[in-house]
């Protein structure tokens, strides 16, 4: 497969304000980007991509007819559009208001004002998703290698599956917290453990003290996937025997090469 570039990428922007759709148009024009569908409200959005299906889906957070999150919801429900990318762009900075976008498996959260920096990986995100690219090992064939992936988020269990895949991992088996993984690991032998931190039951750092405390899986890598800010938390997360952390939303390229440096 052809790998793609940031200028082959469709997107559809959707913000309520003229202005700053012209400002976000710039700025996507500076990056290559000339295929720029608009939409100003849920409906007009849900129209242009019953239309044309776009790479990737730019909204700001609040419209005259909805939020973000109802688009995305009904994005999610076309059968076209179920893993399309979805990158927010707010000025919203409340973690409350953020955190189901984090959950949900965005590829990006741009803050208003953006850097082209920020856009710039956003945008290369995106292209990772889109142009899948097996991970190559010295001591494993990717395609043989088996992995448990673990969050209460259906959403964000298939984006970081879906990113898996893209790498040639393909053998995935799931678990919505970390009491049902613990049950997982006592009946498959899996090669490492991807895993949210907040989930109910049994978090993600119960779950890798467990695996580190066993003597039949201590040595299995662990990778944990959060949106944790609260320093006292981290802390901890740091201390129960991860092998790496990276932050929701994540880049493809940042699995890509914990997993290369955890795997060989």
């Amino acid at each position: 497969m052809e790998r793609l570039s940031q200028s082959d990428l469709n997107i559809l922007l959707v913000e309520p304000s003229a202005m700053q759709r012209k400002v976000i148009e710039h700025e996507l024009n500076h990056e290559q980007v000339t295929a720029i569908d608009q939409a100003a409200t849920i409906h007009e959005a849900v129209q242009s991509i019953g239309a044309v299906s776009p790479d990737l889906i730019a909204s700001a957070l609040y419209f005259e007819d909805g939020t973000a999150l109802d688009l995305l919801r009904q994005v999610r429900e076309l059968p076209h559009c179920a893993e399309t990318p979805f990158m927010l762009v707010t000025s919203e900075t409340r973690l409350a208001q953020l955190e189901v976008f984090k959950q949900s498996g965005v590829v990006a959260i741009l803050p208003k004002p953006f850097t082209r920096q920020h856009l710039n990986s956003a945008l290369n995100a995106t292209v990772e998703l889109l142009s899948p690219e097996e991970l190559e090992l010295e001591n494993y064939e990717i395609t043989s290698l088996k992995a448990l992936v673990v969050d209460d988020s259906t959403m964000a269990r298939k984006m970081i599956s879906r990113v898996l895949n893209n790498l040639g991992v393909t053998d995935i088996v799931e678990a919505v917290d970390g009491a049902e993984a613990i049950a997982e690991l006592s009946e498959t032998i899996v090669d490492f453990v991807v895993t949210d931190f907040n989930m109910p039951n049994v978090d993600g750092a119960e779950l890798t003290t467990y695996i580190r405390n066993s003597k039949s899986l201590s040595s299995l890598p662990v990778m944990m996937v959060t949106s944790e800010q609260d320093e006292t938390k981290l802390s901890h997360i740091n201390h129960c025997g991860i092998d790496a952390l990276i932050d929701k939303p994540f880049s493809p390229v940042e699995v890509k090469c914990l997993l290369h440096r955890l795997l060989d």
